[in-house]
């Protein structure tokens, strides 16, 4: 087996059958799994999966219902994964024609690899205007560690044991904080170019809000953790405040299309989302 490749899913049933379509049409010779770890999805997500284990011999679905999360779906997937090398994708992408392959090969060189993201496939164009910028397209550089999505990611199993996997307390973030850690003990992340994902982006203004709110939050509660682990202090409370002075100045002036609302929101979302993580976490540097 020369790969395994993992997908947490939760109540994906108007997505999932896309990226089923499209392993099921992997230009790869080797041998290679699939594991659809089902975080208990309560739609028609699992009748759709089992209509494929005819199709896909190499499918299985396993059982990840028991904690919250996509962090705990991947860890569970990881477990019953019969290849030394693993690959992570999401059920609401879709992986282009020579991904898997391209992950076999970037692991059979690497310890740890990132692939890269399409964004006019699956999306609308306003969607990709407003949206792109806030993503790690491959992998992103920042001060502390680069990192990666975790929905186009391929690591060493050894290398995903001996970190311990995803940290299951994060429900968001947790690919961010895996990256990090797995750098922690000398790996480098690579890219893999031609491990191509299409990317499905939040498609309404109040979901894409919702979303970098949450995110704003959890990216508080992820520095305080990483700063107990050597991190330097890259986020402050002053930092907000200028921040927050300086975003509604831009309303007049950067607002004047449906995108250019949305990405004006979604700014406003984040600096909410790490005011109530400041409070929350009780992050006090200033």
């Amino acid at each position: 087996m020369k790969l395994s490749v993992v997908i947490p899913c939760f109540n994906a049933a108007s997505t999932i059958e896309t990226q089923l379509e499209a392993l099921s049409k992997q230009e790869c010779a080797d041998k290679w799994e699939i594991i659809i770890a089902d975080n208990g999805s309560t739609d028609e997500t699992t009748t759709i999966i089992k209509k494929y284990l005819h199709i896909l011999p190499n499918l299985r679905l396993i059982d990840a219902s028991g904690v919250r999360g996509a962090a705990h779906a991947r860890n569970i997937g990881a477990k019953f994964a019969l290849a030394e090398a693993i690959a992570f994708c999401d059920a609401d992408d879709q992986v282009s024609p020579n991904w898997v392959k391209a992950m076999i090969e970037g692991l059979s060189v690497h310890d740890f690899v990132a692939g890269r993201s399409d964004y006019s496939q699956l999306n609308e164009p306003w969607v990709v205007k407003c949206c792109q910028y806030r993503e790690a397209n491959g992998i992103k550089d920042y001060p502390y560690y680069p990192y990666a999505a975790g929905n186009n990611l391929g690591v060493k199993r050894r290398i995903h044991e001996t970190v311990g996997g995803f940290d299951e307390s994060l429900l968001l973030l947790q690919d961010i904080d895996y990256c990090w850690r797995i750098q922690q003990t000398g790996i480098k992340l690579e890219p893999l170019k031609d491990a191509l994902i299409y990317f499905r982006f939040r498609n309404t203004i109040k979901s894409m809000y919702r979303r970098c709110w949450r995110f704003g939050c959890y990216d508080v509660f992820l520095h305080q953790k990483h700063q107990k682990l050597g991190m330097p202090i890259l986020m402050r409370w002053r930092d907000f405040a200028k921040d927050a002075l300086i975003l509604p100045l831009k309303l007049p002036f950067k607002v004047r299309s449906k995108d250019s609302l949305a990405k004006w929101l979604m700014d406003l979302a984040w600096l909410m989302g790490h005011l109530q993580g400041f409070i929350k976490y009780r992050y006090l540097l200033f």
